[in-house]
């Protein structure tokens, strides 16, 4: 079983603070980002707490794929018609800050590479 600490998104999904919630379903809730790094910045985050991409299991395939179509679906309901960016940091190599695997959907403007 992969499991994460309490954290802010655990908080979230409780609705214990504040969230500009933009999607949600049973598996899944995505919310605007307090720190946008581009003019559409969304978090998708599963409701299952897995740490971090690390500790996603085979058992995880099904949902991994919802958090995908997840991004799709936020994407094109926020407009995001000339392309879009997710994103997955894992772990403190990978700019991970919240230890709670979820999606970065950036857009709004062209994106650059390297991204960081």
């Amino acid at each position: 079983m992969s499991e994460s600490t309490e954290t802010i998104f655990n908080k979230i999904i409780r609705r214990e603070i504040p969230a500009d919630i933009v999607y949600e379903d049973d598996l899944a809730i995505a919310f605007k980002d307090i720190h946008p790094q581009a003019p559409v910045h969304i978090l998708i985050i599963p409701k299952k707490p897995i740490k971090s991409l690390v500790q996603a299991q085979a058992e995880d395939i099904n949902l991994m794929g919802h958090l995908l179509l997840t991004a799709r679906r936020v994407a094109l309901q926020a407009g995001l018609n000339n392309g879009y960016r997710v994103v997955i940091n894992t772990d403190d190599d990978g700019g991970q800050t919240v230890n709670h695997i979820h999606l970065h959907l950036l857009g709004g403007r062209q994106m650059t590479w390297p991204p960081g």
